[in-house]
């Protein structure tokens, strides 16, 4: 027999890799995403490509190009319309449900009240008295069965006709309306912030990109100091779409509230946060990925 610490059970935890190995296929899996899995500031959130001429941004600080953000809206609208009218029909559909069921309640009461009402009727003691043996015959018949079933039912409840069954006679208002599902909602949402989107809530932007024979091609840069934008807070203008950064705009904007490329006056409303890009540091954002893969347990 071998020693203790060379027997299969009596090993060390798992290293690292082991862990890995074995344990990555099932469970919350993590990864720490780099610079190369992020989106760089002034690509198109829906195409991640750069925008060259037609951007805008939502009111949530989220840059698209515009072509692909009107797609969206136009597909979305007519997914909408769609489901909507299912929706609708659905409904319809439930409405009318309830409404038998209702009858057919209403109706059930009605005979009993007449049955009870007009129930009581002249009759002999002889036939009574067969009437009444009949009935209690069958009666403890019945009871008979249904404590055979009570039993059966304790001792055998893994049995499919014990198990709990759910019939439309026994839905209530509750469950005639949760079958159809929630309400689509009236306008399409935001793909990244999730909020109502309309078409008149975008807002154009003038991007200024550096020259294409820089040292970093294609950054974005700011319009104010002719800063390259890569991770830093930036802010937009409504009425003139210029794009700065978030230090230019407090020190040379925001105390006398004019735009330094078009000398327009601002207002607070005007004024836009717009998404800045991450990148693989922790303190940029959000770096770290979560997946969870069901398990068999």
């Amino acid at each position: 027999m071998t020693r203790k610490g060379k027997q299969p059970g009596g090993h060390n935890p798992l290293t690292y890799h082991e862990r890995k190995a074995k344990l990555a296929d099932y469970g919350t899996t993590t990864a720490r995403l780099g610079s190369e899995s992020q989106t760089r500031f002034g690509d198109c959130c829906l195409g991640i490509m750069p925008v060259l001429d037609d951007a805008v941004c939502t009111p949530s600080g989220h840059i698209y190009s515009r072509e692909a953000i009107v797609t969206y809206l136009l597909t979305r609208s007519k997914q909408l319309k769609e489901q909507r009218l299912a929706y609708e029909s659905k409904l319809e559909a439930a409405q009318h449900r309830k409404s038998l069921q209702e009858h057919k309640a209403h109706e059930t009461t009605k005979q009993k009240f007449v049955q009870k009402d007009q129930g009581a009727t002249h009759i002999t003691t002889k036939t009574h008295s067969k009437d009444f043996d009949s009935s209690l015959k069958k009666k403890i018949d019945t009871e008979s069965k249904e404590d055979g079933k009570k039993t059966l039912k304790r001792t055998s409840y893994w049995l499919a006709e014990f198990q709990p069954s759910h019939t439309a006679e026994e839905e209530d208002d509750d469950d005639v309306y949760r079958s159809i599902g929630p309400e689509p909602p009236k306008r399409p949402s935001s793909p990244m912030s999730g909020n109502p989107l309309r078409l008149k809530d975008l807002t154009p932007l003038h991007l200024i990109r550096e020259p294409p024979l820089s040292s970093s091609e294609g950054k974005v840069v700011c319009a104010v100091s002719n800063k390259a934008i890569t991770t830093q807070p930036v802010v937009a203008i409504k009425s003139t779409g210029q794009v700065m950064l978030q230090s230019c705009y407090d020190e040379l904007v925001k105390p006398t509230m004019t735009c330094p490329i078009t000398g327009k006056k601002l207002k607070e409303k005007d004024v836009i946060i717009l998404q800045k890009a991450a990148s693989g540091f922790a303190s940029s954002g959000e770096t770290v990925a979560k997946k969870y893969r069901p398990t068999l347990t």
